[in-house]
């Protein structure tokens, strides 16, 4: 039997918000997709328990995943970052999310910003893993620290591809419809 988070999230205090009002609902707005990669790089090698309880100090450490304001991150700031006890403190992950800030800020010159550059690269394989595999090369071209998990979670977790929720799950209708349609 395989895990499932549709199973398990709905009766931790931690998770249920998260799955009931956030995984797998389509995310446009460029702060909330810097937050939720930047949250999947902090989770790599943790819990995701760990990552939610730790969720709005990261948010306040990071100014609110404004891209513009992280990119600015000078060494001084790496520093408090590596010192705050609040957040998870991982020098490789702090300078992912402040290079990736960068790269977000050129995505807005590009192509008019992350979602639009999300959408510009969809693909429409039939194939589960070549569309990961997909995904992870470019992403892994663009951005730093983003192997095929964090990808695969970003991606579902904010609705680019599905998967996030099991067709069982009350919470799947609703992303479908605020989706627009269901992604079987």
């Amino acid at each position: 039997m395989s895990f499932s988070y549709c199973k398990t999230a709905p009766l931790s205090l931690v998770h249920s918000g998260y799955h009931e009002n956030e995984y797998g609902f389509v995310v446009k707005d460029e702060s909330l997709l810097f937050e939720r990669l930047s949250l999947e790089i902090m989770q790599a090698g943790l819990s995701w328990e760990t990552v939610l309880k730790k969720r709005k100090s990261l948010n306040l450490a990071f100014q609110n995943f404004d891209a513009h304001k992280v990119a600015s991150f000078s060494e001084k700031d790496v520093a408090r970052l590596l010192n705050d006890a609040s957040i998870i403190r991982n020098k490789r992950k702090i300078l992912a999310i402040i290079h990736n800030a960068s790269v977000i800020l050129n995505m807005r010159e590009e192509v008019s910003g992350f979602y639009n550059w999300l959408v510009s690269h969809k693909n429409n394989s039939k194939n589960r893993q070549e569309e990961i595999l997909l995904w992870t090369k470019l992403f892994k071209k663009t951005f730093h620290f983003t192997g095929a998990e964090i990808v695969s979670e970003f991606l579902m977790s904010t609705g680019i591809i599905s998967g996030a929720h099991e067709t069982w799950c009350p919470v799947y209708q609703r992303a479908c419809e605020h989706n627009l349609k269901c992604q079987v």
